[in-house]
Formats: C-alpha cells, sequence, structure tokens
C-alpha cells in the first residue's frame, strides 16, 4: 500500500438543523494494488481527527467505481491520473486555508442532524457568482472493527518511534561520557605542561638577569672609552676650527677693500629704490587689507562645514539606529514565528500521547490515572500556549504598523540628507577655490618676503660702509684742524672772515621715516669762504677733493621693487662737529 497524500486540512463540517463549523481533518490518500489474476487498483480516502481518536470516514474507489463516479459527475480524466488530480485540488486547499476568503474548500456534509453515517466529502471552488463542486465523494463511517484497526497501526508506529528515540538517546549519552573523559585526561596533562613551563620560565628570567647585568657593565665600560675619544676629537677640531677662524678674517679684511668701492655705487641707487619703497609699502597695506578679508571669509566657510558635517553625522547616526531597530523587529518577527511552530510541533505530540493514553485505558486503569493528571495539565498549558500565540499575533501587528512608520520617516530623512549632501558639494567647491586662492597669495607673500630680507642684508651691509666712511671723515677732519692750526697766521692775512665761518661737511643718513635730511644752503659769503680753504687744503693736506664734496644723502643700493614689503626700520647718525665744519 503506497501512501500518495497525509495532510491536515480545515474541512467545513454540514449537519442537518445545525451551523456551519470548522475543523482540522487529516486527509490521507493511499493507492492499494492487488497482485493476481485480476491486478487491480483501488484507491482509499481516510478522514481522520487527530484530537478525535474516534473520528474515522473511509472510501474504497476501484476502477468500475470511478467509471460510475467519472459519469455522474462529468469528470475529463482516467483512473490513472485522477489520484494526482485529486492531490493537487487538495492541495490548493492548504495553500489557501490561511487566508481570509479562501477560493478553495473543503465540505464535510452529512444528512443527520449528528455526524455519523454517510457523509459527503467535496472540493468547492467559491467565486463572485456561485459556489462551484468540483469533486463529491460519499464517504462512511468506519465501524468498530475498522476503528480498532486504525488505532492499533497509530498504536505501532508510536512505539518504533519511541524505540528509535530511545536508542538515539542511549548512543548520545555514550558519546558526551567519552568526550567528558577525553576532556578530564587533556585537562590533566595541560596542568602538568603548565608546571613545566613555570618552572623553566623562573630558570631562564634567572639567567637572564645575570646575563643583563654583565652586558651592562661591559657597556659602561665602552661608553668610558668613547667619552674619552670624544674629547680628544674636540679639542682638535676645536684648534682647527680657530686656525680656519683667522683665514676667514683675513679674507674678510680683503673683502672690507671691495665693499667701500661698492659704497659709491649704493648712494647713487638711494633715491630710486626709495621712491619705490613708498610704492610697495602702499601695496602691502591694501594686500594685507584682502588677505585679512579672505582669511575671514574662509573662517566662516570652516564654520558652515563643521555644521554641516555634525548634521551628517547626526542623520547617519539615526539611520544606523532605525536600520538597527528595524532588524532587531524582523529577527523577533522570526522568534516568534519559530516559537508557534514549536508549539504547534508540541500541541500534536501531546494530542498523540493522548491517543496512546486512550488507547490503554481498557487494560491499565492505575496508568490512566496518572496520564489523566498529566492530560489536565498538559490542556491548560495548550489554552496558555494559545493565549501566547493569540499576543504574540498581536505584537506582531503592532511591530508591523510600527516598521511601515519608520521606514516612512527614513526616506523623509533620506530626502533630507541627500539635499544637504548637495548643498555640503557646493560649499566645498566655494572653499576649494578660496582655498587656491589663499594658495596663490601666500606663496607671493613668501616670495616678497625673501625679497624683502635679500634687500634688508644689504641694506646692513651699506650701513657698514657708511660707518667706515664716518671714520675716515672725523680722522680727516682732525687732520685739518691741524693744519689749520700750523697755518693760522697766513691764513688770517689773507682772508679775516675765514676764522668766524669754515667748511661744512654735511653727511645726512636715512632716517626713520624714508625721508631726506639736507644740509642748509650755504650764504654767499660761506662759499666764499669754501673755496680758499679747498684751495689750502689741496696745496698743504694733499687729500682728494672727493671727501669735502657737498652731498644732499646717500642712496641705499639693492632695494627690491616688489609692492608688498614692510616700511623699513631706519635711524639717522648724526654729524661729527669740528674746528673748520660747523654743525
Amino acid at each position: 500500500m503506497e501512501e500518495l497524500f497525509s495532510k491536515v486540512l480545515q474541512v467545513v463540517m454540514r449537519c442537518k438543523d445545525c451551523e456551519d463549523r470548522k475543523a482540522n481533518v487529516r486527509v490521507t490518500i493511499k493507492l492499494q494494488t492487488f497482485s493476481g489474476p485480476a491486478h487491480r487498483k483501488d484507491l482509499l480516502v481516510k478522514l481522520t481527527d487527530d484530537q478525535d481518536p474516534y473520528f474515522l470516514f473511509t472510501l474504497t474507489i476501484s476502477e468500475e467505481d470511478f467509471q460510475s463516479l467519472k459519469v455522474q459527475q462529468g469528470l475529463l480524466i482516467d483512473f490513472g491520473s485522477f489520484p494526482q488530480k485529486f492531490i493537487d485540488l487538495l492541495n490548493l486547499c492548504y495553500s489557501e486555508q490561511e487566508s481570509d476568503s479562501p477560493r478553495f474548500l473543503l465540505h464535510l456534509s452529512c444528512q443527520s442532524p449528528v455526524l455519523q453515517g454517510i457523509a459527503s466529502f467535496s472540493v468547492v471552488e467559491t467565486n463572485a457568482f456561485k459556489h462551484l463542486n468540483h469533486l463529491s465523494l460519499r464517504t462512511a463511517q468506519a465501524s468498530d472493527k475498522e476503528v480498532k484497526d486504525h488505532l492499533a497501526v497509530c498504536l505501532s508506529s508510536l512505539k518504533a518511534e519511541k524505540h528509535e528515540i530511545e536508542v538515539n538517546l542511549k548512543k548520545t549519552e555514550e558519546d558526551l561520557s567519552r568526550q567528558l573523559n577525553y576532556t578530564q585526561q587533556t585537562l590533566s596533562e595541560k596542568t602538568k605542561e603548565l608546571d613545566k613551563l613555570r618552572s623553566e620560565w623562573t630558570s631562564q628570567t634567572s639567567c637572564l638577569s645575570s646575563r643583563h647585568s654583565q652586558e651592562l657593565q661591559s657597556e659602561r665600560e665602552k661608553a668610558l672609552e668613547l667619552q674619552s675619544r670624544l674629547q680628544q676629537q674636540l679639542e682638535q677640531l676645536r684648534q682647527e676650527l680657530e686656525s680656519a677662524h683667522k683665514k676667514s678674517n683675513q679674507q674678510l679684511n680683503g673683502k672690507l677693500t671691495e665693499l667701500e668701492s661698492s659704497c659709491r655705487e649704493l648712494t647713487e641707487k638711494k633715491y630710486k629704490n626709495e621712491s619705490v619703497i613708498r610704492d610697495l609699502k602702499i601695496k602691502l597695506v591694501s594686500a594685507e587689507e584682502e588677505s585679512q578679508r579672505l582669511k575671514q571669509q574662509v573662517q566662516s566657510f570652516r564654520r558652515e562645514n563643521s555644521t554641516l558635517d555634525t548634521e551628517v553625522h547626526e542623520k547617519d547616526r539615526l539611520v544606523s539606529q532605525l536600520q538597527m531597530r528595524l532588524a532587531v523587529l524582523e529577527q523577533e518577527v522570526k522568534d516568534k514565528d519559530q516559537l508557534m511552530r514549536r508549539t504547534k510541533e508540541v500541541l500534536e505530540a501531546t494530542q498523540q500521547q493522548k491517543e496512546s493514553v486512550e488507547e490503554h485505558a481498557e487494560s491499565k486503569e492505575v496508568q490512566i490515572r496518572k496520564l489523566e493528571a498529566t492530560i489536565k495539565s498538559l490542556s491548560e498549558e495548550l489554552i496558555k500556549a494559545n493565549g501566547i500565540i493569540k499576543k504574540l499575533q498581536g505584537e506582531i501587528r503592532g511591530l508591523v504598523g510600527k516598521i511601515k512608520v519608520k521606514n516612512s520617516v527614513t526616506v523623509s530623512q533620506e530626502k533630507v540628507l541627500q539635499d544637504t549632501s548637495d548643498k555640503l558639494q557646493h560649499v566645498e567647491k566655494n572653499l576649494q577655490t578660496s582655498q587656491q586662492q589663499l594658495s596663490s597669495r601666500d606663496e607671493q607673500i613668501s616670495k616678497l618676503k625673501e625679497q624683502l630680507e635679500t634687500t634688508v642684508q644689504k641694506l646692513n651691509e651699506s650701513r657698514e660702509v657708511l660707518k667706515t666712511n664716518e671714520n675716515v671723515i672725523s680722522w680727516l677732519n682732525k687732520q685739518l684742524n691741524e693744519k689749520q692750526l700750523s697755518t693760522k697766521p697766513l691764513e688770517s692775512m689773507e682772508t679775516p672772515s675765514s676764522t668766524t665761518k669754515g667748511l661744512r661737511a654735511h653727511f645726512s643718513p636715512q632716517t626713520s621715516n624714508s625721508a631726506y635730511v639736507k644740509a642748509d644752503d650755504p650764504t654767499p659769503t660761506e662759499q666764499g669762504t669754501i673755496q680758499p680753504a679747498n684751495r689750502h687744503i689741496r696745496d698743504g693736506a694733499g687729500l682728494d677733493s672727493k671727501y669735502f664734496e657737498r652731498r644732499d644723502s646717500i642712496p641705499i643700493y639693492g632695494l627690491s621693487s616688489n609692492p608688498l614689503h614692510r616700511e623699513l626700520p631706519q635711524r639717522s647718525k648724526p654729524c661729527i662737529p669740528s674746528a673748520y665744519f660747523s654743525a
């Protein structure tokens, strides 16, 4: 006998003068073949209830019965394909029994007020127009013998399953005891190895400490030797540096003579560079104001960028929290589905146990009392489980509604995030352009600073040269004073007015505000005294006339023409008075 189909389906029970009710009925279809000269096949349809062991309706359809059924109900298939088509209809009913308005239904109707005797088992399709009856089979209630045979078959199958479970349980107990013994042995071995490793570690640490002390002593001796060697090398290097310093001093003295000649050229270029310095100062002030304004703009852009970054991070954090909450809710839904399946399996197991207990009720009355107590506790647990299932279903519906609301919130937040990301990209582009402009300005400023440093160096060199020139002029004044004192009687006879007014040596270095200090214009009498004095000096002392020429100012050589230099600090140097050169 080959079993083709066995599932619990929802069937609508219809009795005379009674309301329709729904019940879960197990539909079993078997194909029975008889080997013999006739070699015929019979289709056995059995309706049972897992909760009621006495509920049993059977129907046997042979090939001859199928031909009459085919004619009565207008079937278009033969007996070979009838079982599969019947199973397909039952699968359709099973797939739609959980929906609110199922399309395919199973009806079990009886003409008597109690479900007994002959009942018609039919497959009905419902649509908007009518109830369409696909198939209707007349089943008969089983006799007491058939019920007993059915219960005996169920009991034998349960015993076989129980034996298999006991065998598997014994095997698992043996495996677990074996594994426990093995782990205990390995634990003892590992503890022994650990003790060995600890002893080895203590011995190694003592050896290493002694070796380390010896190495430390040797390194100290080496360091002392190295220190003495380095002191000798430093002494030699100091001597070499002193000799090199003497040579460099000699070279600098030679360069000093060359700088005296370049001083003349610097005085000629002073006027030009001072005018350029004024222009550079004006441009430098304007450039500094512009750079200050650009820095303020960059700071404002950075503040906006930081605020936008914080907003984006907060939105990302909210999205991640919502996604985590959604995943947790989905996992809870899955766990509750698994719990419902487990409760259904527990219900089926308890029902099977109940059937076995009722079968043994006649022979074992003492066991019946104990089992009745267990059945009562199980029924209470089943009632509690049904209540828990209903609560879980309500919670699942609420969670599904919350998930839909959160999905709509996440969609709106994603739109806001997209807008903020577009704004951020625009601000970053503006910030990049401003940073490029700032980098170009910084490069220009660095170049101008380098040029300014070179000009400051050249200015310091020219000042040193001017100091040497002042020393030369003071020496010349002393020589002139001595010469005039020796030749004073002769000059008083020739030029009486020369004793009251002498020559004026005018030397006006650059002042701190880049202005020029000019000597006073000589009066006609002073001009008259200057010429014979110059003539007398030229004849008597033998000095070149270029040391007594009138110069209004000395120009600075080598200043850069870049417009962004800062104002150079300059100081005025007083003239050195003498007896013949009035202050």
